[in-house]
């Protein structure tokens, strides 16, 4: 396993009987990083996440999580690992304080302080039962165990179900705090603006396979960036020749405002061409984790 891996994952596949739920996937995860792990429902995160975990034995590939098999030794891993699943049933019965004691009872290790700290932070009364909470105040115990658990690996699946703007906020701050101190987040969420502000990297997912990964201004370089301009009828007229040379567009319709999708080595180019047509309100947007994400799911959402 290379030394600056959390997860390392090489050409993982499992079958659910004929169905290939995933289907020869790569998954890289770096210690000390948050990773962001996307894909629409159906894609192969879950399974994944539940073979990273022991839960599910690998088909054939390779697994190593902090350095262990998880399929041998599912115990050894867990212990260092955070789980936040992204279907949660807690028991009804018991008290928000009994089921973060059963919680770290089950792991055999506990930081109690910043249990109390997470506790205060989310708002959350420990003392009423868990059949009395909402599906937000249900996400804070699940949340309150896993940041305050002294682990090495956060795995988080849809992490902020349910929560209010400002709960999310304060989650947001939690991730940062624990890479701060040096631990590693795997984040799958379909939350993309979530995923934009947390993650160094991601790794997209289709049909149990990878379809990009990267860290995430290597990949927003490498996808078009959006250039407007606001033209009068002869610069467009100048412009759409221009583009026409460079082969970026076969031209536009004078008098109207400019909207282009530009590939990163020509954004120079459009950029030099606009500036001596005396363009106005030229800007230049580089491509969004949701421009990443809808150019491999468009087709599929159709």
């Amino acid at each position: 396993m290379t030394a600056s891996a959390a997860i390392e994952v090489q050409g993982l596949v499992k079958r659910f009987g004929h169905f290939a739920a995933v289907d020869g996937l790569d998954l890289f995860v770096e210690r000390g990083q948050v990773h962001g792990f996307l894909g629409p429902n159906g894609a192969g995160k879950t399974t994944t996440l539940r073979v990273l975990l022991g839960l599910y034995r690998a088909g054939a590939g390779r697994v190593r999580v902090l350095g262990r098999d998880p399929g041998r030794d599912p115990a050894a891993v867990t212990r260092r690992v955070s789980y936040v699943p992204g279907d949660l049933d807690l028991w009804p019965n018991l008290t928000g304080r009994q089921c973060l004691d059963a919680l770290a009872g089950l792991r055999g290790t506990r930081d109690e302080a910043a249990e109390r700290r997470l506790t205060d932070d989310f708002g959350l009364d420990v003392r009423k039962t868990i059949s009395t909470y909402s599906k937000g105040n249900r996400q804070k115990v699940i949340l309150v165990a896993a940041f305050a658990a002294p682990t090495e690996l956060l795995i988080l699946d849809e992490p902020t179900s349910g929560l209010d703007p400002l709960m999310e906020e304060l989650f947001r701050r939690c991730v940062r705090d624990a890479v701060a101190a040096g631990r590693t987040v795997l984040l799958s969420s379909h939350i993309l603006s979530e995923v934009e502000k947390l993650c160094h990297a991601v790794t997209i997912v289709k049909d149990g396979r990878l379809v990009e990964a990267g860290r995430l201004e290597h990949l927003r370089h490498l996808a078009a960036s959006t250039v407007t301009a606001r033209l009068t009828d002869a610069q467009a007229c100048r412009v759409a020749a221009g583009l026409q040379r460079m082969g970026v567009a076969d031209g536009i319709a004078p008098g109207t405002d400019l909207v282009l999708n530009v590939v990163r080595e020509n954004v120079p180019l459009v950029l030099e061409l606009l500036a001596r047509s005396q363009a106005e309100d030229i800007t230049c947007t580089p491509a969004s984790l949701e421009d990443l994400f809808l150019r491999h799911y468009e087709g599929a959402a159709r």
